[in-house]
């Protein structure tokens, strides 16, 4: 895989350095090996859902933690569910522990997470504060009230 060196980024641009460090971020993870499977879905305009395949897994061996703008999702199997007694002729199933990592946008927080037939969905939404939220300003007339008289703004 190729590698980009960000340094000149980091030299000639002042506030950037969150963005190359997301896209250094992105290079090492795209490495790493594809399990559990995942789709990442737009369901409006600021909503989005995470699912997760994660069979074998029940909800108490499933952790979701948000730190940062980063969602972790680990899955972490019991010591007592390893097959003893079992007698395998294949075992297919890669019920192994994992660790997601998902890099969120500012101001997108989690706000539910289901665990049914398999798939783990996380529902995302992204919650501006009202300070950054579009406002209408009102446009005055020009007109101001000076001692007792209207007349224009200077």
């Amino acid at each position: 895989m190729r590698t980009y060196d960000f340094t000149p980024l980091y030299r000639s641009a002042v506030g950037f350095d969150r963005l190359a460090g997301l896209l250094e971020s992105a290079a090492r993870t795209s490495q790493e090996n594809g399990w559990p499977p995942y789709n990442i879905e737009t369901t409006g305009e600021n909503a989005y859902r995470i699912e997760i395949a994660v069979a074998g897994f029940r909800p108490d061996e499933l952790t979701l933690e948000v730190k940062e703008n980063l969602l972790t999702v680990t899955g972490r199997k019991t010591a007592n569910d390893d097959g003893e007694g079992r007698n395998f002729l294949h075992r297919g199933l890669a019920e192994r522990d994992f660790e997601r990592r998902f890099q969120l946008a500012d101001y997108v927080i989690v706000k539910t997470a289901d665990l049914v037939n398999g798939l783990l969905s996380i529902e995302l939404e992204r919650e501006l504060p009202e300070a950054l939220k579009p406002r209408r300003i009102e446009i005055g007339s020009g007109q101001t009230l000076i001692e007792g008289k209207k007349g224009k703004a200077a």
